[in-house]
Formats: C-alpha cells, sequence, structure tokens
C-alpha cells in the first residue's frame, strides 16, 4: 500500500490531516495546487476553458480571473460541470505525474492525493484507500464561520452543495470522525499512520 486518497468536507480537518500526514513523511500532494496548474496560460486546459467560457474570463495579466469564471458557473450545476469536465482530468493526469515521480523516487514512501472532489470527480480508483475526514454538519458550520468570517447562510449553503457525511463515509476505507478536539483527530491519525506504514515498510530479510 502506498496511496492513499484524502478527502472530506468544509472545514473537516481534512488540511489538519494533511499537514500530520506531511509531519510524518508522507509525500503530500494539494489537488487545489494542481488546480492553480490546469488553469495557467498556454495548457490545453486554460484553451478549452476560454474556448468554453469566453475571452472576457482572461485578465490583463493573460491569466484567467477566477471571479469572472466563477460569477459565470455559479449556482448553475450544468454549466459547473462543463468547467469540471475540462479541469478535473488535467488536475487527475498532474496527481498521477507526481505520483509516480514520488514512487519513482521512493517506492516504500506513502503518497497522499489530498483532493476536497476526490470522490465527486470518481477519483478513488488512484490509491490503495480512500480516508474520508468527516464533522458533524452544526460544527462544520460553526468551524468555518469562525474561520473565514463567513455567515452562517452562506456555510450551510456550500455545505448542502457537497456529498453528505454519509456518502463520503459509505465510499471511504477509512472513516476519521473529527467532531471532537482537533488532539483526538490526531490520535486516529496516529493509528492509521502505524497501520499503513507497518503495511508499507521493506521486510527485513530472514
Amino acid at each position: 500500500m502506498t496511496v492513499i486518497g484524502l478527502t472530506g468536507g468544509i472545514a473537516s480537518g481534512k488540511s489538519t490531516a494533511a499537514s500530520f500526514l506531511r509531519e510524518r513523511g508522507a509525500h503530500v500532494i494539494d489537488a487545489d495546487r494542481l488546480g492553480h496548474r490546469a488553469y495557467e496560460p498556454d495548457t490545453e486546459a486554460f484553451r478549452a476553458v476560454v474556448d468554453a467560457f469566453g475571452e472576457d474570463i482572461v485578465a490583463a495579466d493573460g491569466q484567467i480571473d477566477r471571479r469572472a469564471l466563477g460569477g459565470k458557473v455559479f449556482g448553475k450545476p450544468q454549466v459547473l460541470k462543463q468547467l469540471t469536465d475540462i479541469v478535473w482530468p488535467e488536475i487527475r493526469r498532474l496527481a498521477e505525474i507526481e505520483i509516480e515521480a514520488a514512487l519513482k523516487e521512493d517506492p516504500a514512501r506513502l503518497v497522499v492525493l489530498e483532493a476536497a472532489v476526490l470522490l465527486e470527480a470518481g477519483w478513488e480508483d488512484i490509491g490503495d484507500e480512500i480516508w474520508v475526514v468527516t464533522v458533524h454538519r452544526d460544527i462544520a458550520i460553526a468551524r468555518a464561520m469562525a474561520r473565514d468570517g463567513t455567515d452562517q447562510a452562506a456555510v450551510q449553503a456550500r455545505i448542502d452543495s457537497q456529498l453528505s457525511n454519509d456518502e463520503r463515509a459509505s465510499r471511504a476505507d477509512v472513516v476519521l470522525d473529527n467532531s471532537g478536539s482537533e488532539a483526538e483527530l490526531l490520535e486516529l491519525l496516529e493509528v492509521q499512520w502505524q497501520r499503513v506504514s507497518a503495511a508499507t515498510r521493506p521486510r527485513e530479510a530472514s
């Protein structure tokens, strides 16, 4: 076992889990970072997005204006799907390249793909295990409001647009409940880290 897909909803603690794994020595790939690369000028995805949504989404510096693009897809599921059908395959391609490079450098090293849209994009097959960080809805709302300074209605709308905890859990190999303290989450992660580390550790010659 070498590759883990890590996902979770808003304010679930997914980033905390990714940081823990990184500190333990895992190679963590951030799908959000790859997403920004997918929009870079002179890439196929850039040209496809501009062709689909218009030249007016290109800012003066030649980059895609994410705010302008967001305004065209917000609240329009079919239009948003048109965008994700372009961008998600490119993010996956970049992720696969980085996974391959990381494993080539160190076949025994754990590789983690941290992706909020892992399940929505159908990337379960990219890893050996899928880890999902969940949190009770009311706690997620409170944490997101405190973290982002966002009003409750906006946070609720974002949560309602995502997969539910039950949906995520049903498609996961490991479910990490982060409804308690951060220390409790770290304890759960330590247990899983020890398990996968033991599985990937080279066997000593007899």
